[in-house]
């Protein structure tokens, strides 16, 4: 199969993922690789075959090979001779491939992509393809090369125009032929096109998936901005409105809004009364005012309106502001400034894992198989009908306009909702609380374990909600150490309106169990009056519930709801596949990477090996590998021995020695902290420079605490807010159900403590002695793991099973 993939639309961070991804999985898999350079207008506009291709010095030797093909060892580079050397293809090369836009790619071509902002293989959009004639000229070029399957990578629009085609192509193969363009032959062979979509859209407005590519950096962008805003906000007592990017989609806007601590957000789906916002929100944020708040953070979607429709512009909502409350307001519009820049580490992951995905769902398709939509579901890569999707996604558009917002909010994905309703309960300053004076509880806070991004933000969102219903929040500071030493103290509002921000532990945490002191830990539950108890941390924390658990029989103070909120870089908490911090993590992990590979653009051709934190699971190794385009990893699930170190080298050798007449590169190794107590990372590193010879030099990265700081992710952020009001509700329920039963048989009710835990679309609450039947006590992970399956696809990515065997 001859497999081409394009880039259309707006360009978003995330799509020279799909590119190397579709390449290299393509080529892996027996595929001839193409690019489409410009989009659908470079389908239009084919390849001039008058166009001289630029020359090549004699010492480079290029083939038409793929990895499978016997020749391989004996070339020097991937793919073929119409190709520029070194991966410069699409980048230094444009002007010498001017008339050619249909181009056969090989491996190294879509080298050093990954951590490439926009597209570099180029966008338009082609008025040309929108008519019947473009894309005749579109089919016939496809046609000339003999290529048999598309991936488009692009909007809701890009994908329709996509489908049309395919839905078009026997026509116009018949068309073709009839009119002499093509043979029979190869009309009968080309008779069926195959297309698969992936979307890039900054906006993340597709149905039926969670994310788009390019979501996540763009919300990266919003957010560094919203707090590098805040000190000067604070600083003058100002008020700002930020003008983002979403025309028909207030994904962006609320996201930013749950992870920025704004005030007041304005999205398409959920407006504002007609006539009425003005007084709405002016009456919410002189409420912050009032008790002290000194910045005021406003987020206008692009598309906003009110409930009439009329847009609602952020100089609209500057002047109500500065005339309304007199407050010092300025806008900032942030503009394309959040679509540029490089791809976070989501954005890295998820087209990788997508374009791997659409390779395989071409290799599967049919002459009658409908057109794909690659998406995710929670950790989920799914495959839905491209044109269910693309319905859907109008249909919320359809129900914006007829004005039935609650529909045009259920048609977004689940998290939507449930990020609106945590906006609402997080940022209102409650006047009278929700619920009844019996039903209220006071609840305490407690970190346990390792401090991870996000836990600050957990912390505020369940304190900002307690308070809306009328709970009392209670801090216990530095643990159990700290609820022995009679450290708890009631938070406030605005005590931790700047939290969401803040990296670490404000409340302080260590490794501390509860059974340093059992007995005394039940008595202070008791002396304090708590009702519930959460707790925010790892494998730790999770220990701790267990032995709380284990506990409530001899000490009935310790029958009040308990929950754990899993917290860890190293994701390694049983069952639950997502733990607040570990995208922090493999963010700074990729930024670090990003530099260290650079170093050795400027030096000799040079091995990196890194080692990073992760206790006994592999999880960040595995997926920071996978994200950074690492050659190996290494796990204490697999370990390490001398046999796959031989190999090793024996991969490194034949990489560099393909790579000897270019320039120096940087490649990568990943060494989980303890994946072998004999091979040290230093050792490794002194084994692969004496191996390496003339070809490569190696070097060694201890990237530790690093890892564990840092502001938090956006999406660490946005998920702490959404799992700890989930966690709310958990100990709100339970509270109820306790209250019915008496005191001796309270021990026995096993409903009241659990664990939160993200399972495939699912947040879901674990018994606790259901967790422990899941977990690997000794080695403090779960007795399964979701990613481990990954570790393969960082192998096929640097075709390492091709080189060595």
């Amino acid at each position: 199969m001859k497999i081409a993939v394009l880039t259309s639309g707006g360009d978003s961070a995330g799509m020279n993922a799909v590119v190397r991804g579709v390449v290299r999985a393509g080529i892996v898999k027996g595929c001839e690789t193409w690019v489409v350079r410009e989009g659908y207008e470079g389908l239009v506009r084919g390849n001039d075959e008058n166009v001289q291709l630029p020359p090549y010095d004699n010492t480079t030797i290029l083939k038409d090979v793929t990895i499978a093909d016997p020749e391989f060892l004996n070339t020097l580079r991937f793919g073929d001779g119409t190709l520029l050397r070194d991966g410069t293809f699409g980048h230094n090369c444009g002007r010498s491939l001017r008339g050619r836009y249909i181009i056969r790619v090989g491996w190294d071509d879509v080298r050093g992509y990954l951590p490439q902002g926009g597209t570099l293989i180029g966008t338009a959009r082609s008025k040309d393809f929108r008519e019947h004639s473009g894309r005749l000229k579109a089919a016939f070029n496809l046609i000339k090369e003999g290529i048999d399957a598309l991936v488009i990578c692009g909007g809701d629009g890009s994908l329709t125009g996509a489908d049309v085609f395919r839905s078009e192509w026997p026509g116009l193969v018949k068309e073709l032929e009839t009119s002499g363009q093509i043979t029979e032959a190869q009309a009968t062979k080309h008779g069926h096109l195959k297309i698969v979509g992936l979307v890039g859209s900054i906006d993340n407005d597709m149905s039926m998936t969670d994310l788009t590519i390019g979501a996540p950096t763009a919300l990266h962008r919003i957010c560094e901005a919203i707090d590098s805003i805040s000190s000067t906000a604070a600083s003058h007592k100002r008020a700002f409105v930020l003008e983002v990017m979403g025309r028909h989609c207030g994904w962006l806007a609320l996201m930013a809004g749950v992870a920025g601590g704004a005030d007041f957000i304005m999205i398409p789906e959920q407006p504002p009364e007609a006539g009425k916002w003005q007084e709405e929100m002016c009456k919410a944020i002189d409420s912050h005012r009032v008790v002290g708040k000194r910045k005021t953070i406003v987020i206008v979607a692009e598309g906003a309106h009110d409930t009439s429709l009329t847009p609602i512009k952020a100089e609209d909502v500057k002047n109500v502001l500065s005339e309304k409350l007199n407050l010092d307001t300025r806008v900032t519009t942030l503009g394309h400034t959040q679509r540029g820049g490089r791809p976070c580490y989501y954005d890295r992951l998820l087209p990788t894992l997508q374009a791997v995905e659409a390779v395989n769902t071409l290799l599967e398709a049919t002459p009658g198989t409908p057109s794909y939509m690659i998406g995710i579901s929670e950790n989920k890569i799914t495959r839905v009908p491209l044109m269910d999707a693309v319905e859907m996604t109008r249909n919320v558009a359809k129900a914006i306009a007829e004005k039935d917002f609650a529909r045009a909010t259920s048609l977004r994905d689940p998290e939507f909702a449930e990020a609106l309703d945590g906006f609402y309960h997080t940022s209102q300053l409650a006047t009278e609380p929700d619920l009844p004076i019996h039903k209220r509880l006071r609840v305490a806070f407690m970190h346990v374990g390792a401090p991870a991004g996000g836990m600050n933000a957990a912390t505020r969102a369940a304190v900002r909600y307690c308070l809306y219903q009328g709970h009392i929040p209670l801090a216990i500071y530095n643990g159990f150490n700290g609820l022995l030493d009679d450290n708890v103290t009631p938070l406030t509002w605005l005590g931790v309106d700047n939290w969401m921000a803040r990296g670490g532990s404000e409340l302080g945490t260590n490794r501390t169990l509860p059974s340093i002191n059992i007995g005394q830990v039940a008595s202070k539950f008791q002396e304090h009056g708590i009702n519930a108890l959460m707790l925010i941390g790892g494998f730790e924390a999770f220990t701790a519930l267990v032995e709380l658990d284990e506990a409530r029989e001899a000490y009935p103070a310790l029958c009040v709801p308990i929950v754990h909120l899993p917290a860890t870089i190293s994701n390694n908490v049983p069952v639950t596949e997502y733990s607040l911090g570990s995208d922090t993590c493999l963010n700074a992990l990729v930024d670090a990477c990003d530099a260290i590979k650079q170093s050795a653009v400027a030096s000799r051709s040079r091995v990196f090996v890194v080692e990073t934190q992760g206790g006994k699971c592999g999880y960040i190794a595995t997926m920071g590998a996978l994200a950074t385009g690492a050659c190996i990893v290494y796990t204490p699930e697999d370990g390490i021995n001398l046999d796959m170190l031989r190999q090793d080298v024996k991969y490194m050798k034949r990489r560099y020695g393909i790579d000897k007449k270019g320039k120096a590169t940087g490649r990568l190794i990943i060494r989980n902290e303890v994946a072998s107590s004999v091979y040290s990372t230093e050792v490794m590193t002194k084994m692969f420079k004496e191996e390496g010879g003339t070809l490569f030099d190696s070097r060694m990265v201890s990237l530790g605490h690093t890892l564990q700081g840092n502001i938090p992710s956006p999406i660490d952020r946005t998920r702490a807010v959404r799992l700890s009001l989930k966690s709310m509700h958990f100990i709100e329920e339970q509270a109820e159900q306790l209250a019915k039963l008496p005191w001796k048989q309270r021990w026995t009710y096993k409903g009241a403590i659990a664990v939160i835990t993200i399972q495939g679309t699912k947040v879901k609450w674990v018994r606790v002695e259901e967790m422990v039947e899941q977990a690997d006590m000794k080695n403090r992970r779960g007795k399964t793991q979701w990613w481990t399956k990954y570790k393969q696809m960082v192998e096929m990515l640097v075709a390492r099973e091709q080189l060595v065997n």
